[in-house]
This record gives C-alpha cells, sequence and structure tokens, in this order.
C-alpha cells in the first residue's frame, strides 16, 4: 500500500465514523478559490468518485488525520481537498524515506495457495474502505481444507513441530445435545511489520518471523482446528492473504483496521493491522455488523471493534459475536477500562431487545467477546467485563479447579525490556445462554521453550485460544 493510499483511506474511515465533516454548497469562483494559482502547477489530484459529489460544488473536508481546515465559510473545490491529502501523503513518505510499498512476500508458494491469494506475487491492487460493508466472499473457488493443511504442513517441513494440545471438557460442563457446537478461535497472530520491525523478540531469530513461513504456522494452526468463527488481532495481511485463503476455506470475512496502525511506521510495511472476524457461510447468515472505533471519555481511541450479529442455520438461534484488541502497554490501565466500558455498552444496545439500554434490558441475544485486552485479570476492565449487565463470564477460567482462575499465561515473550508472561485474551460468553462444552489446554511451559514465543515452533507471542460452545434450551422450548 503506498503512503497516499494510507492517507485517503484514513481520510475516508474519519468521514465513516464521523470525525470528518463535509460541506457542500454552490460553487465558488475559480478567483477565489484558496490556492488557484498554486494548483496550475500541481500534482494531478486525486478524486473521490465514490462520494457522488456534483463537480460544480465546491466541498470543503475537516478531518482528524487530513484534510482542509480552513474557514469553515470558505469553502475550497474537491480537487483542492485532494490535492492536500495528497501533499500530507507525500510528507509521510518522506519521513519514512520513501514510500511505502507492499512487502514481496508469498512468493515461491504452492499453486493451491497461490490460487488463493495471487495478490501475494501480483502486483497490489487498492484495498476497500475499512469502514465499508463488504460483500459476501463468494466470487473464490473452494479449497480442500485438508488439502491445504497438507500443503502447510509440507512448507514447514524443516521446522519443529506446534506443541501438541488437548481438548479439555469442563466437569462442570453438562452436553447440550440438541443443540451442536459452535467452535471459537480466538488469536492475536502478531502484525508482519510489528514482528519483524518493532516488537524487538531477542530470543526469536528473525528468520523464524519470515512471512513466507510463517504465513503457513498461522494457516496450520487454524486448519487444525477448524473454527466455525475465527476472531483475529494485528492482521495485516487481510485483503492479500487471510481474506481469500478464508473465502476458499468457506468463511465470510470482515476486518477493520486500526486508524492510526503502528505498522505504517514500519519500512516495506502491508498496511495498517487491525481486527478480523470469519464465520462459516455454511453455519451462519449475517444479520448486522457495526464496525466500532472504542471511545474513552467521550473522545475516539486508535482502539477497534467488529460486532456481528449471526443466525445460525442450524438451531434457528441468533448470536453476537465482537472482536477488539484493547490499548496497550502498562500506565493505560484507565484508558483500557473506558474502552471496555464503551465496547460494552455498544454490546448492551446491539444484544437487547428493541436497542434497549442499561441493566433494565433484555439481552435477547447471547454474546461472544474475543480479544487482545492488553490487561489483567486485576484490572479494572476485566472486573467491568465478568460484573457486567450483559452476564458474560470468561470461558478460560474453566481450565482452574475452582472454575474462577484464569491461566497463568496467554502470552510469554522476550524482549528488551525483559520477560514478560501475563494473561492478556480472554473469550467472554454470556453464561446463561451459552455452555462451554470444551475448551483448548494451554502449552505448558516445557512445551513453549526457553526462547518463549514467537519461535520456529509458534507464529505469535500470544497463544491461540479455543472453545465450543452450543446454546442452552431457551425455558420456552423446553415447555
Amino acid at each position: 500500500m503506498t503512503a497516499t493510499q494510507v492517507a485517503v483511506l484514513q481520510l475516508v474511515s474519519d468521514l465513516k465514523e464521523g470525525l470528518a465533516v463535509i460541506k457542500v454548497g454552490p460553487n465558488v469562483p475559480p478567483s477565489a478559490r484558496r490556492g488557484s494559482s498554486a494548483r496550475a502547477s500541481a500534482p494531478k489530484p486525486l478524486t473521490f468518485p465514490q462520494w457522488n459529489i456534483n463537480p460544480s460544488w465546491s466541498l470543503a473536508l475537516m478531518g482528524s488525520h487530513g484534510g482542509w481546515t480552513g474557514d469553515p465559510g470558505d469553502l475550497t473545490s474537491l480537487n483542492a481537498v485532494a490535492t492536500i491529502v495528497q501533499r500530507q501523503a507525500v510528507q509521510r513518505a518522506q519521513r519514512s524515506n520513501g514510500s511505502v510499498g507492499v512487502c514481496p512476500m508469498g512468493s515461491g508458494g504452492s499453486r493451491l495457495f497461490g490460487t488463493l491469494a495471487q495478490s501475494l506475487t501480483s502486483a497490489p491492487s487498492a484495498q476497500p474502505e475499512p469502514y465499508r460493508e463488504e460483500s459476501p466472499d463468494r466470487d473464490v473457488s473452494e479449497v480442500d481444507p485438508d488439502q491445504l493443511l497438507r500443503e502447510c504442513e509440507e512448507a514447514l517441513r524443516r521446522r519443529p513441530a506446534r506443541p501438541h494440545r488437548d481438548l479439555v471438557f469442563p466437569n462442570a460442563t453438562v452436553p447440550y445435545k440438541h443443540n451442536p457446537s459452535i467452535r471459537v478461535m480466538q488469536w492475536n497472530i502478531l502484525a508482519q511489520a510489528l514482528g519483524e520491525g518493532r516488537d524487538g523478540f531477542v530470543r526469536c531469530p528473525l528468520e523464524a518471523l519470515n512471512w513466507h513461513e510463517r504465513k503457513y504456522l498461522i494457516l496450520e494452526e487454524i486448519l487444525t482446528y477448524r473454527p466455525d468463527i475465527l476472531c483475529l488481532q494485528e492482521v495485516d495481511h487481510y485483503y492479500d492473504t487471510f481474506q481469500p485463503v478464508m473465502a476458499g476455506l468457506g468463511y465470510q470475512g470482515s476486518f477493520l483496521a486500526k486508524p492510526w496502525s503502528p505498522c505504517l511506521d514500519v519500512e516495506q510495511n502491508n498496511g495498517p493491522d487491525g481486527c478480523a472476524l470469519f464465520y462459516r457461510r455454511s453455519r451462519f447468515t449475517l444479520q448486522s455488523t457495526a464496525h466500532l472505533r472504542l471511545s474513552a471519555m467521550m473522545l475516539p481511541t486508535n482502539q477497534v471493534a467488529i460486532v456481528q450479529t449471526l443466525g445460525c442455520q442450524l438451531t434457528g438461534r441468533r448470536l453476537c459475536v465482537a472482536v477488539t484488541h484493547l490499548k496497550a502497554r502498562s500506565g493505560w490501565e484507565r484508558l483500557r477500562s473506558a474502552q471496555g466500558a464503551d465496547l460494552l455498552q455498544s454490546l448492551q444496545t446491539i444484544t437487547s431487545r428493541g436497542g434497549g439500554q442499561g441493566a433494565a434490558a433484555t439481552a435477547a441475544t447471547p454474546l461472544i467477546v474475543c480479544g487482545d485486552f492488553n490487561a489483567e485479570p486485576s484490572e479494572d476492565v476485566y472486573r467491568r467485563f465478568s460484573s457486567s449487565p450483559l452476564g458474560l463470564s470468561s470461558v478460560y477460567k474453566l481450565l482452574s479447579s475452582d472454575g474462577e482462575t484464569e491461566p497463568a499465561y496467554t502470552t510469554w515473550k522476550i524482549r528488551p525490556t525483559g520477560e514478560s508472561c501475563s494473561t492478556l485474551d480472554y473469550i467472554w460468553y454470556t453464561r446463561s445462554a451459552l455452555a462451554v462444552d470444551s475448551l483448548l489446554n494451554i502449552p505448558t511451559e516445557e512445551q513453549i521453550g526457553p526462547d518463549r514465543l514467537p519461535s520456529y515452533h509458534y507464529p505469535s507471542d500470544h497463544l491461540s485460544l479455543l472453545c465450543d460452545v452450543s446454546f442452552r434450551e431457551e425455558p420456552h422450548r423446553l415447555m
């Protein structure tokens, strides 16, 4: 993705989210337009035909990351705005020592994989607007998952095997045989640009982070467990890898980039990272989608969430699924708490009958919330979720003997600042409406190894979480 495309996508996303203001009015005479003489020798400006704005009108655009910010009463033309955006993009590119290119990753892949993700080895195409509704992923040929898994194993034959993990069946779980299980996977897969360019995993050889092989490790994990719902964070290869591959495997995907991704500060990045949500088309139908930019103290932040309401074709029941990635780093606990509160408020509205809000609203739709919360169980944002009126509980507490304690870690890494072993990732579920039938255990310290994560045998610094849930019978269905 070029710097210009990044700037335009950011400006469009601001517009979609209400962070940019558009003003249209009668045409201003050319002599009165700001910078009319300077534009004569300027590069050909970008245009925005998708906005369907009458070219004879003038337009003022003011956004948090770009656009014209003059007197609102002094309207400028669409081309003038586009020229300003283009100039800002060039300035950003200069600060990055040149244009931002697309990583030449994925060359030399197998025929099957290359067919699914042709753009890995071809010139990149323009990426869709990050906040628009995505069309169904039905234009890709179906792929045999067993064959693709064998290709992953072949591509990884020189690497050690991934840690073996068993499914655990909680003792207190009563199986609901009338309602088949729904398999959910949560995973921060580690953005490629951050892994190679910023995160500083001092005990992980750079070769182990090579995208050509690391993408197969990620896909191998997904194909091994074959979830019905897949929630990912730090995805910076959505359009050129995950969207086409998952579409070929029968999934519908949705992606939401961070408004200002740290990946963009890394040379040779592949565009912004963000959250992705996939569901199996043969199992679910999409009923609604909400793309959220999380707020804190009424101010927009750099973190996002995707919320989709799905209809289960096997049971006729509805399920609301959310994926998010909260603010990282120590010292930002209050911000994470505010982001969590904002997300909970949105989920309350989305899942309540009639769109009601507050504790008095009756939750009609069971909820699954997956995410890298960047928060230990001792943080306020964890307490907010565990005590929410939505009646949420954390799946992975069920691994403990008392059913109330989170695992010792979901991420374990060594950076220049030291070793970090933390529980940051969660799958939350509506305990009154859903039952946890099984969940994937956590690898032991011995399995992870002395160099911790990521490594040659595991592609991310975060462990994947996985569970099988089923709908509890509603009272009126038992009568």
